[in-house]
């Protein structure tokens, strides 16, 4: 528990001053669930707008091995866990209510 919160927060940091997401882009790290074996790290996260998630992936996947270092470096840890990125459906979810919430209205 106590390594997943020290990875959440680190890559945060990392999101926030290494990364370059599109303008008007938010990108956000719901939940890190680390492997006993400190092996693996799924990293799950939201995307606003959704339709920006293929675009953001792509950003993570070209930027993975520096993020993996960098968090090597903050970290001090061996193993770092290597990262896996789990896209949550929250904001997915929260758009459509919203859309349809809209539609709603108008129909009134």
């Amino acid at each position: 528990m106590r390594v997943s919160k020290l990875f959440k927060r680190e890559l945060a940091n990392i999101f926030l001053h290494e990364l370059d997401f599109p303008d008007g882009t938010f990108v956000t790290i719901l939940d890190v669930e680390v492997s006993p074996n400190l092996q693996q790290a799924k990293v799950y996260i939201t995307i606003t707008p959704v339709e920006r998630s293929k675009q953001v992936f792509l950003i993570l996947k070209r930027n993975i091995f520096a993020i993996q270092q960098n968090l090597n470096k903050r970290l001090k840890m061996r193993p770092t866990p290597k990262i896996s990125w789990v896209q949550g459906d929250y904001a997915s979810r929260a758009q459509r209510i919203e859309e349809l919430l809209e539609q709603i209205e108008k129909n009134k």
